[in-house]
């Protein structure tokens, strides 16, 4: 039996923003703690119990609010991950920062399945599209935000969860995507610019189209 998608999120009030666009039951949200490490550890044990229940998700998706890099995601929209980026995981060296990859210990970039990034896209047309990357340290100054979009050049949104769920998913065999409501723009720790109410309202109304996507 068959328990449609699974959408995980960091945090309890993100997980109600997404409940409250949807109708039925064919998509489950779950929130699974801040940050990578709690994000893949409460995925994977989500999969595991459906799993054991009889009722296998089909798709997961890392879902909730992140910073937008500014003049690529403004403030209030929704952004679709072309692949979700673990990009602090790697070493520092006088050279510059050394990825997993470069370092021959692995993969940093997790792409989005392709038939879920063309139901996102199709259902969500004016999202921005790109590259998210998953931080265990939310961005605080101009000198990271440069760093990292000089890294990353098709990055627009950063987040804390994506690049975890992304890595317990495949460990399922399950198709992965990420979306993403932008609440603050990335850059200098600026409280004020915040806009967490408007990013839940959009996370609701993407969710209420994506409900009957998803329930395909």
């Amino acid at each position: 039996m068959d328990d449609g998608v699974l959408i995980v999120t960091a945090v309890p009030a993100e997980a109600d923003a997404v409940r409250a666009g949807l109708v039925g039951d064919a998509v489950t949200v779950e929130p699974v703690g801040v940050g990578p490490a709690a994000a893949a550890a409460g995925t994977a044990r989500l999969i595991a119990l459906a799993e054991a229940a009889g009722r296998p998700y089909r798709a997961v998706l890392s879902a909730g609010i992140g910073g937008g890099f500014p003049g690529l995601a403004p403030v209030g929209s929704i952004v679709v991950a072309t692949r979700s980026v673990a990009a602090d995981l790697g070493a520092e060296s006088p050279d510059g920062f050394l990825t997993l990859d470069e370092l021959g210990f692995g993969a940093t970039s997790a792409p989005a399945d392709p038939a879920l990034l063309e139901i996102l896209r199709s259902g969500l047309p004016h999202a921005v599209t790109g590259a998210v990357l998953t931080l265990g340290t939310v961005t605080g100054t101009t000198a990271t935000t440069l760093a990292l979009l000089a890294r990353h050049p098709d990055a627009v949104a950063e987040a804390m969860e994506g690049y975890g769920v992304a890595v317990a998913a495949a460990g399922a065999g399950l198709p992965f995507a990420e979306l993403r409501a932008v609440s603050n723009p990335i850059g200098p720790r600026d409280r004020s610019a915040w806009r967490i109410g408007d990013a839940f309202a959009a996370l609701t109304a993407a969710a209420t189209v994506l409900g009957k996507e998803l329930a395909g």
